[in-house]
């Protein structure tokens, strides 16, 4: 416990803080023309938290990339990059993106009090990015405890200050909202979301066919999770970016990158991802930093997630939940997603 502590204030210590923002609707037009949209409206960055189940699938790398991007552009402030999965390369993963991106220090943290672990399956992406690129976690049991990095980070900041995007499994979630008092500080979980965070979006559920690998993976924490969280909750659902099919333009270079490894790999392995990959967690990022317009529409209502691992929404407009619904043409929205997970680090070796 002490090694973890002290690994979490080291973390903290090396905190990033971005300045500025962008204006989504030219950003919009330069996607269209495959540049990388401007930043400089002066509004203040959104303060996040990113979990991730990185290693399971590998349009994580790209909705890493995309936040990293942000970050760059000052439209993000990245608090810390916590995994959900238990798969022991998931947290060295996370630290060869935050590095190559020149965010070494960023907190991580992995699930210690309950867990699933998912790997990559026939794809070795993980072992070659942590075999190639620089990184000092060897494994998750090297980092701090999720839920202990959650209490630390959110206790830390103003009220109603944080954002969480979640683009993997609800564990975290669930174990933030039933974790008592401690040192950290003096509220229960559920109390100190309430204080802390502004809203949660998860890439969550399938609004088409009620199945999905997030939801279900983890069924009893998302169960939980979605039935009790207290702040606005915004849903991402399987149907928004399995159409946003990325990755062949970032692979085309042939440049060797933490980003275009794991994505060269799938592309050519997996039969059905021969074209690219979809943008589920892209999706989520874009719409966690940047709000709904001009990429998506919300609609209100009532997600449910059942002890089985069944999602289902019922329309309401006085509802606790919103879910997206893509608003930005198919290309377009494409475009500016995978010029996001594009961007190289101003300052890295491997450009």
């Amino acid at each position: 416990m002490k090694k973890n502590v002290s690994i979490l204030l080291s973390f903290l210590s090396a905190g990033m803080v971005g300045l500025g923002s962008c204006s989504c609707q030219s950003d919009a037009k330069k996607a269209e023309k495959g540049q990388e949209p401007d930043s400089g409206t002066g509004k203040a960055p959104v303060t996040l938290i990113m979990d991730t189940d990185i290693s399971g699938d590998y349009d994580d790398v790209g909705a890493m990339a995309v936040l990293h991007a942000l970050a760059d552009r000052g439209e993000v402030r990245i608090l810390g990059t916590v995994a959900s999965n238990q798969s022991p390369l998931v947290a060295p993963t996370i630290e060869v993106l935050n590095t190559y991106f020149g965010r070494p220090g960023l907190p991580i943290g992995a699930p210690k009090i309950s867990g699933t672990s998912q790997d990559s399956r026939n794809l070795r992406w993980p072992d070659t990015l942590v075999a190639r690129f620089p990184h000092t976690i060897k494994s998750n049991n090297d980092v701090p405890g999720a839920v202990q990095v959650y209490r630390s980070l959110l206790s830390s900041q103003p009220d109603t200050s944080v954002t969480i995007v979640t683009v993997g499994y609800l564990t975290n979630m669930k174990n933030l909202l039933q974790s008592p008092p401690d040192s950290i500080s003096g509220l229960d979980g559920k109390e100190l979301v309430t204080k802390k965070v502004k809203k949660w979006v998860a890439m969550a559920g399938n609004f088409e066919t009620g199945k999905e690998a997030n939801v279900r993976k983890d069924q009893e924490a998302s169960h939980y999770a979605i039935s009790h969280w207290p702040t606005p909750v915004v849903f991402s659902g399987f149907e928004i970016g399995k159409d946003v099919v990325t990755g062949k333009r970032l692979i085309k270079s042939g440049e060797q990158t933490p980003v275009t490894i794991p994505y060269r790999e799938g592309m050519s392995v997996r039969r059905i991802d021969k074209k690219g990959r979809p943008s589920w967690d892209q999706t989520a990022v874009l719409a966690a930093a940047r709000g709904f317009e001009p990429y998506f529409s919300a609609r209100r209502g009532k997600f449910t997630a059942t002890e089985e691992g069944i999602s289902s929404w019922q329309d309401d407009p006085e509802g606790p939940h919103i879910r997206l619904v893509r608003e930005m043409e198919l290309e377009a929205l494409t475009r500016e997603i995978e010029t996001l997970m594009m961007h190289k680090p101003e300052k890295n070796e491997l450009k």
